[in-house]
């Protein structure tokens, strides 16, 4: 009979200690700055900081599905800028947007695959093969529209039409919260419960845990394209996001996506060594992030500073997976 409470039992689930100091720091955090400023916790400011987030909440669940298998995914920044030109400039020339963002998507999705077939298939050390089609990804940003951002949707679909896309993906709001938070959080519960409960989700676990026993049993090719397919759709709707904000294609939309993928990942605690961490880490992480970023802002703090600050963290984060998977805590307690 199993007596542990369900403190202990949701405790011991792998990834859930780290994603609650998450939390913890990023109630600690929010609340300093609220003290510094008060304007922090208006109710406008909470709106804007929770849509903020869900971009960064989408491109961490995007690069945290690959660094749990112990890969990484450099291509996300890209194909966020393919999805917003893509659907973009087919929407300057009238083409209806639910058919261009279905073309951005296949598109986003075509890298997906070809990034879990280098790595999975044919053993491409991931950064290497995402290195080559962040590169590639970013060249068809460049040229879907002549090497120039796209003019104002509306130009093309018409003002109601364009109206209706940007407000569904940004400006618009459901329940008196912005659309854009609804729709990272529906993705992120799809998302959480695919990795969590299904055995896709536990082949994933298992190529970040043991390499070489994934091989043997078959799942190391499938379930590593799966976490690029994963990566490929968020980014999609992040250039969506970016897209409807601007009511314009940019080309260098998503520039550093990728890499504020892995810190939202890794300050939630999910491994960049894979085979730990959950997508509540990342959640948390996402949050710690913006909070971050919101915060050093309203108190008027350099963007420098914001980087620099940052950075640390994500070192730390880092830093402190390593010591306790060398078990370096452990051995110093048993001395």
């Amino acid at each position: 009979m199993n007596n542990k409470s369900p403190i202990k039992k949701l405790l011991a689930v792998k990834g859930m200690g780290a994603a609650l100091t998450a939390f913890v720091g990023l109630i600690i955090i929010y609340v300093a700055f609220g003290l510094i400023n008060p304007a922090v916790f208006s109710s406008n400011n909470i709106l804007n900081l929770l849509r903020s987030m869900s971009k960064y909440l989408l491109i961490g669940i995007a690069q945290s599905y690959v660094l749990i298998t112990g890969n990484i995914d450099l291509s996300i920044g890209s194909m966020v800028a393919m999805s917003a030109m893509i659907s973009a400039t087919l929407m300057t020339f009238g083409v209806n947007p639910f058919a261009a963002v279905l073309v951005a998507l296949l598109c986003c999705l075509v890298i997906g695959v070809i990034n879990g077939i280098l790595v999975g298939k044919f053993k491409l050390p991931p950064f290497i093969a995402t290195l080559g089609t962040m590169f590639v990804g970013r060249g068809i940003a460049y040229m879907v529209n002549n090497n120039r951002n796209t003019d104002a949707i509306a130009t093309g679909v018409g003002k109601e039409t364009g109206d209706a896309f940007q407000n569904f993906f940004y400006y618009g709001t459901t329940a008196g919260i912005y659309n854009t938070f609804w729709i990272a959080i529906i993705m992120f519960v799809i998302f959480f419960f695919l990795l969590s409960k299904t055995r896709t989700g536990r082949h994933i676990y298992a190529i970040g845990s043991n390499i070489d026993a994934a091989k043997l049993s078959g799942v190391n090719v499938v379930a590593t394209t799966k976490t690029y397919l994963v990566s490929a759709v968020c980014s999609w709707v992040v250039g969506l996001i970016l897209c409807a904000q601007a009511g314009m294609g940019n080309m260098e939309a998503g520039n550093m996506y990728e890499m504020y993928g892995v810190a939202a990942g890794v300050i939630g605690g999910v491994s960049p060594l894979g085979g730990t961490g959950i997508l509540l880490g990342t959640l948390a992480g996402s949050a710690v992030w913006q909070t971050l970023e919101n915060g050093l802002n309203m108190i008027g703090a350099q963007v420098g500073i914001q980087r620099l600050v940052i950075g640390i963290i994500v070192v730390v984060a880092v830093l402190l997976d390593i010591v306790l998977r060398s078990g370096q805590f452990t051995k110093k307690k048993k001395g």
